[in-house]
């Protein structure tokens, strides 16, 4: 095992460190375990270690806007993960896939609660936000009905929030689902052909080099090798990215979240809509007058989702909240 290398005063003994490292849930290049969370040098993963006696603050970072409410664009986000130690030290660390940054911070919020999960800046925010909501709130006297399903939703949140992993795969299963449904199964033929065209410039390449075919060369083929493998890797078919995987793991992540609301009595939602915020939003209708029972708010919210498209504006907050559950409805077809 390469030993990682440390970063922050505290100092972990080889046998626990390897020990640790061994057995360490692994999200991307990175890696949480009992005493260390474990983070990626630009080519190796799991390359440095800090103490999580030492670390203060963990949070995600994106690089870019997600595609300005439209995902178009040539440039998609750039997801890291920021990790503070040792009066205020940051490792950042680049991501492939946005989804592994969520998860890790959704292993750290259930297994290191005491670690803040948001930037300083954001803590800000969010706290800006509590006090235009109250504001929002004040003077607005509600039924004993209504409040009574604030109160149920409020015990609902709170319970899916001990679980944030389960709420998280049942989002982006969902999400995963949906692109798959409404990718053109074209694009499967094109990706393959791009790919075989990468194989074979790596071939030629290692041809050219061989037979000293002109140092320019190598390097345009092996970038055109580069390019087009990478590229069609992300949309070819593999062990996880076929239709029966696909299924599979949303009706795991769905049967998973039945068991787990089972749990609790009288619980306002069925299993393929229970997410923090999906109840978050019921609250605010709440609360603002719209329905007196979950089961209105719900049904509200979906007419609300429904008219939400690419023509509406919205801010970045409330658009993050939008693409994490509005797949949830999609693929059930709002029913």
């Amino acid at each position: 095992m390469m030993r990682p290398q440390r970063l922050g005063q505290i100092v972990i003994p080889d046998d626990e460190l390897a020990q640790d490292k061994k057995t360490c849930r692994r999200f991307g290049p990175c890696g949480v375990g009992r005493k260390a969370i474990y983070l990626n040098s630009f080519y190796i993963d799991r390359r440095f270690y800090v103490s999580m006696d030492s670390v203060t603050r963990i949070f995600k970072r994106i690089a870019m806007s997600k595609g300005g409410f439209t995902g178009k664009g040539v440039f998609g986000s750039l997801p890291y993960l920021v990790v503070e130690y040792d009066d205020g030290k940051q490792k950042q660390c680049n991501f492939k896939h946005e989804e592994d940054v969520d998860r890790l911070l959704a292993y750290v919020e259930t297994h290191f609660p005491r670690i803040p999960l948001h930037s300083v800046e954001a803590e800000r925010k969010l706290a800006e936000k509590e006090k235009r909501l109250a504001e929002k709130y004040k003077g607005l006297i509600l039924s004993e009905d209504a409040e009574a399903t604030v109160k149920s939703l409020e015990k609902a949140k709170k319970y899916l929030e001990k679980e944030p992993e389960l709420c998280l795969e049942l989002s982006q299963s969902a999400k995963q689902k949906r692109i798959y449904e409404q990718s053109n199964p074209a694009y499967k033929w094109v990706a393959l052909a791009i790919t075989l065209l990468g194989a074979g410039a790596l071939i030629y390449g290692i041809f050219a080099l061989i037979t000293h075919a002109g140092f320019g060369m190598y390097f345009l083929l092996f970038g055109l090798a580069a390019i087009f493998l990478f590229a069609g890797a992300n949309v070819l078919p593999t062990a996880k990215n076929n239709r029966t995987a696909i299924e599979k793991r949303r009706e795991n992540a769905v049967h998973t979240m039945e068991d787990y609301i089972q749990k609790s009595s009288d619980f306002p939602l069925p299993a393929c809509y229970a997410h923090p915020v999906v109840i978050k939003w019921m609250q605010d209708i709440v609360r603002t007058g719209r329905a007196q029972t979950a089961e209105e708010a719900l049904q509200l919210l979906k007419e609300d989702l429904q008219k939400l498209n690419a023509s509406v504006t919205v801010e970045q907050e409330e658009y993050d909240e939008i693409i994490v559950i509005k797949p949830l409805f999609l693929v059930m077809n709002y029913e």
